[in-house]
């Protein structure tokens, strides 16, 4: 058989393994947790019920905070939220404190091994139990679950180094179940909160370790206590969620599941929860509805923070009208007492829900606002909120504009203004001083009566709100303005680049398609140009770039070139195979002990399934955070600079044989045409003196140095040795680049 028949018949070959991507990336390799983590959907869910006492009965309200990070290595955060905490909550007397997550750390000092550490819990476990004393609230109101830090390296619920159920405070209350519920009865209206624990059931250590991971038994408990109160239709029931990560960061199960699938069936008020911080924005929201359509992608990405479309209309339906049903909700993530010390008081007046976030960077605060009617424009429901003012018997919600005070000190006066915008600046068309509710024995609620039509316009960001309260020493406190709109319009919020890109992506449904993506964009490098070669009659060089200026003629001339280098391109190609079908390292996944679990760009594998004697994949789609980043940022710059590297070799050889006098089999007007382009100053400065080479050199470095950061925390993190546990990720691209600088560096 000839050579060209034989390489051929390898190219051949080697199309047909590439037909093996799209099923091996596709294929269903999620035979996840749900199958090796069943401990933790065998606890028991628990329920409870507080009956309020005392007043303002129209009105409820809770504390939330999130990712404490208490840390060994970072005392401040627990010394602090003990000073400012407790304080706090002893001068706002919550019905419920909800902590979602992230109680401790989990680091270590330099924050690339991330595993449980005892200490933090048991300095969790002080501080809570000092709090809970000096707010003299009672202890089974908080209620505090797991986050992902929470979860590093646990390999069983109740096992070991399951911390979370030894000193956190629902630990121990008993409250051993996935979900737990709880009902606070106020005024003939129940308000009933569903937390939630969906952290991996077997926890990896981080990084791989950042998703929510609802199973379909998590659903279906969560599906129940939002049903509880269902069968009691003359009861008004708002229903809030709480848990630890945003829906962004929350996969679906292996029949495509969700919990926002969970949380429309049952039309929220809102669900928070924490994760994120405050390092991609400040209170991230998020509006969801159970609008669909055609060939949508709302599967993969929001565009607008308000999901549904024409927002403000959605409820201007007449009141006789029987539309069908309209469920939304709103997600609305907080910041982390970790570094921005922040704190929530949401509070629900007759069914509607709003909040106000407190700062503690700058210290203790003496006095907080929370105006609870009317309610901010931004951050209404779409469809009820206008139903609600147009079609509602009673009236008497809307009368009066309200707002809860809580202050360390006597307070002498509140004062109520209202803005109007419309002159083209905030021109006050209100003041009023609000006067103290009567029966105000659980916390302090403020009220001046108004004519509520007087300010009923289509705009929904006309008229603004602000309080200010006056304590005994003559200190002033006043809210943010604030857009209100009494017929439920809605104002329309739009996303900051970073916020749409933590908040409105899903990252879960995204991995595959963009690995997917990426896989074959770098196999298409390596395969069409090698297929041109092969089959293709026509010649594409340097020369035939020059002549052509091409731009098509130029990319598969420096690809082709790049092709005739068999050790670069058969290298790239076996590793991209590599990386589909064979671990990418060995590593230890749980805080200590136990035996290594393997990486694939499906997850890990720690064990077999016993349901099936099948290997079962966990951290999916965890490993995004080493995968992608691997594939971006060294696999591809690595590709394109060796490409550019034997390039820039074939210019110099064209210059060099030019400058030389030496013949070669091109005729004599393209000969002129190349040597008035190689010839030019310019040209003799950057060809002769090689400086495109040394740029494309200190490339290659930085890719080295990107490299070695990657497999430094792989080695940190999962205790792994370069060249015993993970060499096939680690070592090729290096040799490989150092090949091509080696292969280019003469004629």
């Amino acid at each position: 058989m000839s050579c060209s028949g034989k390489s051929k018949m390898v190219f051949l070959l080697i199309l047909i393994l590439c037909f093996s991507v799209p099923s091996a990336i596709n294929c269903d390799s999620v035979q996840t947790h749900e199958r090796i983590g069943g401990d933790k959907s065998n606890k028991s869910n628990s329920r409870a019920i507080i009956d309020l006492k005392g007043g303002p009965d129209s009105v409820i309200w809770v504390v939330q905070l999130s990712d404490l990070h208490f840390s060994v290595f970072h005392h401040d955060r627990a010394i602090e939220f003990e000073r400012l905490v407790a304080p706090a909550l002893a001068m706002i007397n919550p019905s419920l404190v909800l902590i979602t997550g992230d109680l401790t750390d989990g680091k270590s000092e330099d924050m690339m091994t991330m595993k449980q550490n005892e200490e933090e819990w048991t300095e969790y476990h002080k501080v809570m139990e000092n709090v809970v004393k000096r707010s003299g609230l009672e202890k089974n109101i908080f209620y505090d679950l797991r986050g992902n830090h929470d979860n590093f390296g646990v390999p069983s619920v109740g096992g070991s180094f399951d911390f979370f159920s030894k000193y956190s405070i629902s630990g121990g209350l008993g409250r051993s179940g996935n979900v737990n519920s709880v009902t606070v009865q106020s005024g003939g209206r129940k308000h009933l909160f569903v937390g939630f624990d969906s952290t991996m059931p077997i926890g990896l250590r981080g990084p791989t370790n950042l998703f929510g991971h609802p199973t379909e038994e998590l659903l279906a408990d969560i599906d129940i206590e939002l049903s509880q109160w269902n069968s009691q239709s003359a009861e008004l029931v708002t229903k809030i969620t709480f848990g630890h990560f945003p829906l962004s960061f929350s996969a679906s199960t292996d029949t495509g599941k969700s919990l926002k699938d969970v949380f429309l069936k049952h039309s929220l008020s809102a669900y928070l929860c924490g994760h994120l911080h405050t390092k991609f924005g400040k209170n991230l929201k998020r509006h969801h509805w159970s609008g669909h359509h055609f060939l949508s992608l709302e599967k993969y990405f929001q565009l607008n923070l308000h999901q549904a479309p024409g927002g403000s209309t959605l409820g201007l339906q007449s009141c006789s009208d029987e539309a069908p049903p309209f469920n939304e909700f709103w997600e609305w993530e907080m910041g982390d007492w970790r570094k921005s010390r922040v704190m929530r008081v949401l509070a629900i007046d007759s069914g509607h829900v709003s909040y106000v976030d407190i700062d503690f960077k700058m210290g203790a605060k003496k006095t907080i606002i929370l105006p609870t009617f009317p309610l901010d424009s931004r951050f209404m429901l779409m469809a009820s909120s206008p139903h609600d003012y147009s079609c509602s018997g009673d009236l008497s919600p809307y009368e009066n504009v309200k707002a809860l005070v809580f202050s360390s000190l006597p307070i002498v006066s509140v004062v109520a203004r209202i803005y109007d915008s419309w002159p083209g600046h905030l021109d006050m068309v209100m003041e009023s001083s609000m006067r103290k509710h009567e029966n105000s024995r659980r916390g302090d609620l403020y009220t001046i009566p108004w004519n509520l039509r007087a300010f009923d316009d289509p705009s929904p960001d006309r008229f603004w709100l602000q309080i200010e309260a006056i304590d005994i020493t003559g200190r002033s406190t006043l809210t943010e303005l604030r857009p209100f709109s009494v017929n439920g319009f809605t104002a329309k919020l739009n996303w900051k680049w970073m916020e749409f890109l933590v908040m409105g992506c899903q990252w879960a449904a995204l991995y595959y398609p963009i690995l997917l993506s990426i896989f074959l964009f770098l196999s298409s490098i390596l395969i069409i140009p090698k297929a041109v070669l092969i089959f293709s009659e026509k010649q594409y060089t340097f020369k035939v770039f020059i002549v052509d200026k091409s731009f098509i003629s130029g990319i598969l001339w420096v690809l082709i070139d790049f092709c005739r280098v068999s050790v670069l391109w058969f290298g790239l190609l076996v590793y991209l195979f590599y990386l589909l079908f064979f671990p990418w390292g060995y590593g230890q996944v749980f805080t200590e002990g136990g035996d290594r679990g393997y990486m694939t760009f499906k997850g890990w594998v720690v064990g077999v399934s016993h349901e099936r004697g099948e290997q079962a994949y966990i951290g999916h789609p965890d490993v995004m955070v080493v995968v992608l980043p691997h594939l971006c940022f060294v696999v591809l710059p690595a590709i394109l600079v060796m490409c550019a590297l034997v390039a820039e070799r074939a210019v110099y050889q064209l210059y060099y044989f030019l400058l030389s006098g030496k013949k070669d089999d091109y005729s004599k007007g393209s000969q002129k045409l190349l040597y008035g382009y190689l010839g030019s100053e310019r040209s003799k400065y950057l060809c002769g003196g090689r400086w495109v080479r040394k740029l494309l050199i200190s490339f290659c470095l930085v890719i080295c140095w990107k490299h070695w950061k990657l497999c430094r925390a792989l080695m940190k993190a999962y205790e792994m040795n370069s060249f015993i546990h993970f060499p096939g990720y680690c070592l090729p691209i290096p040799l490989l680049l150092v090949y091509a600088v080696y292969k280019t560096r003469q004629v």
